[in-house]
């Protein structure tokens, strides 16, 4: 017999965190094909915005780059509405903590269930545990779906059943398992009639905002300001990822050979819009791997970055233990330097003045942009840990507070590539020298100088390595090493040989030799 039709919901709401779009979005596709009336709202988190503003932080960039998407966001939804003859649809922001807004703002609209897209990390899942129980003992229902990744958990498994460790194996199962299927947008528009005016006069209880504040508050209304985010060449919004990817598309068969030079317009430039879901994963990657199909090489380069991104979110899933440890437990009794000569050699990576110049003008890069260029990240983190012998985790964490993009499977993922700890097959000798990795990939200097004027007159040979310049050439480009920029903090060779030791004896007692 056939399945008795299914009764439609008469209200749900769907709860956007890292998915601030309305096309192709899985959680708001299932909503309004499931219920009569559709809410859609977003949370500023009290609980990770707080922090901030207890560290004098008021401008950062990331906070405004949801603000600024979300205003994108509530516009795309009234459209939407208006599309089927719906007037006033829009988003519903709160500010506070999701486990009590939420599950406040569910009973307060009287709806039947609530949808919202997975996230692994270990804090949003304790987050989404909470909203669960919350919304339970209203009678509520917490429906939650991938959307984030193109294959996600356990999707992706070796033939034995167990998770993958190393990244080729996991690429190949990857290659042969997708299809149009796993790539095919979640389509909302022709299901849009079912958006929900956007509800009034909310108590200020509730929404933890002023009375008569905007749709989407200012920046101000949540304790916040401007950054220079808008001086970058960063749009926000789905508009914003919509420019950039097809400026992106129009270069992107050279992508595989100008990925690795700083000082060109090699990279996406998407990172920021896939971490927060301005930009949907599945178009990204359907472009990718129809190009490379049709035989694009930077295309399959591409598209191996962006299984690298589902890869990092399959490691967290089933070793959530890495956010803080070791993927190999083996790494976690490194001997890492620490005491006052660490926290001077880390704050001079930290800002910039290790005098290497390649890795200063990548921090700098970092500080100035929230921006750090792909190849740069693995040489910054290699020379934290390998050259000044001090633990990833304390790199990852200054990442995580700069990064615009930041993620943390991805993030920790990279940290723990460079430190040799992570899931790599590569051993823990490949250690990257400043040096080689400059004249390599910014031989001309032209990165250097951007974020290091003071190195501007050093001709392209001695730009990579300004120590090595003689007193006249020094004192021709005008430069006293110590005062316009540090000496080396460390001797490359000699840092080397202390990482190999340092690694020797972990393995060692690994192996038990």
């Amino acid at each position: 017999m056939p399945a008795p039709p299914r009764t439609p919901l008469h209200q749900a709401l769907v709860w956007v965190r890292r998915d601030l779009r309305a096309d192709d979005h899985a959680a708001l596709h299932h909503a309004l094909r499931a219920a009569r009336r559709v809410h859609v709202a977003f949370v500023f988190d009290s609980t990770l915005l707080e922090p901030l503003r207890a560290a004098g932080i008021r401008a950062d960039r990331r906070v405004e780059f949801i603000r600024d998407s979300l205003v994108d966001l509530d516009a795309q939804l009234r459209a939407l509405g208006l599309s089927h003859g719906v007037e006033g649809c829009g988003l519903t922001v709160l500010h506070g903590d999701p486990v009590e807004r939420i599950p406040a703002l569910a009973r307060a609209l009287d709806v039947q269930a609530v949808y919202a897209a997975h996230d692994d990390e270990p804090l949003a899942l304790a987050r989404d545990a909470r909203v669960r129980g919350a919304l339970a003992d209203a009678g509520i229902a917490l429906h939650t779906m991938k959307d984030h990744v193109v294959f996600e958990r356990a999707e992706v498994m070796t033939a034995a059943g167990t998770p993958y460790g190393v990244f080729t194996p996991y690429k190949n199962a990857w290659l042969r398992k997708i299809d149009p299927f796993f790539l095919r947008a979640w389509p909302v528009a022709r299901h849009a009639a079912a958006l929900a005016p956007r509800p009034t006069a909310l108590p200020q209880a509730l929404t933890g905002l002023a009375p008569g504040a905007e749709a989407v508050p200012a920046l101000e209304a949540i304790g916040f300001e401007r950054s220079n985010l808008h001086t970058l060449r960063l749009p926000t919004g789905s508009r914003g990822a919509d420019e950039l990817l097809d400026e992106f598309l129009d270069r992107i068969d050279a992508y595989g050979e100008a990925r690795d030079f700083p000082a060109i317009k090699g990279p996406s430039y998407l990172s920021t819009h896939l971490r927060f879901g301005t930009l949907s994963i599945r178009r990204c990657a359907r472009e990718a791997w129809q190009r490379a199909q049709a035989g694009s090489r930077g295309a399959e380069v591409w598209l191996s970055e962006l299984i690298w991104r589902d890869f990092y979110h399959q490691v967290l899933h089933h070793h959530p233990r890495v956010a803080a440890h070791a993927f190999r437990p083996e790494y976690d009794t490194i001997a890492w330097e620490h005491g006052a000569a660490a926290d001077r050699l880390f704050a001079a990576w930290a800002e910039g003045r290790t005098g290497y110049p390649l890795v200063d003008a990548a921090m700098l890069q970092l500080l100035q942009t929230g921006y750090m260029h792909n190849r740069l990240r693995m040489v910054s983190a290699s020379f934290l840990t390998k050259d000044l012998g001090i633990d990833w985790r304390r790199g990852e964490a200054w990442f995580a507070r700069h990064l615009n993009d930041f993620d943390l499977a991805a993030n920790n993922g990279g940290w723990q590539w460079a430190a040799s700890s992570g899931c790599d097959a590569q051993p823990y000798f490949r250690i990257f020298n400043p040096v080689s990795q400059s004249l390599k990939f910014d031989a001309q200097g032209r990165f250097i100088r951007r974020y290091l004027p003071q190195l501007a007159a050093l001709n392209d040979r001695l730009i990579h390595a300004p120590w090595q310049a003689s007193p006249l050439e020094l004192q021709a480009a005008g430069i006293t090493l110590g005062q316009d920029y540090p000496r080396p903090v460390v001797e490359h060779d000699q840092a080397r040989e202390r990482t190999l030791q340092r690694y020797a004896v972990v393995k060692s007692r690994a192996t038990g030799r």
